[in-house]
């Protein structure tokens, strides 16, 4: 198993035991996170931040922090929904059009 997938945990995100986190940078590798702080995420709620945010996007918001994307009204919106949905519920979920214009 990869080293970025850990399984039965929280997702530190939205506080659903869920069967498989993945490791989400919260300062992205691209900019400069490789060796910063990892938060451990469900897979839905991972997604859901990259198809709402670019990577450059999450740091000129400040979306550095579990605190920061938890105060975030798009993501806040998203974690009502998310938390009454089965721990083992993947959602689809499609990339915003603001995210597919600017690439990832």
């Amino acid at each position: 198993m990869k080293d970025s997938v850990k399984q039965a945990k929280p997702c530190e995100l939205c506080n659903r035991v869920v069967p498989v986190t993945t490791v989400h940078h919260l300062t992205p590798r691209e900019l400069g996170g490789n060796y910063k702080e990892t938060a451990d995420l469900c897979i839905p709620c991972h997604k859901q931040i990259h198809h709402l945010y670019t990577n450059r996007e999450l740091v000129v918001l400040g979306l550095t922090s579990i605190e920061a994307l938890q105060a975030d009204p798009k993501i806040r919106s998203y974690l009502k929904w998310i938390y009454k949905q089965a721990p083992t519920t993947i959602p689809r979920s499609i990339k915003s059009n603001h995210v597919r214009s600017r690439g990832r």
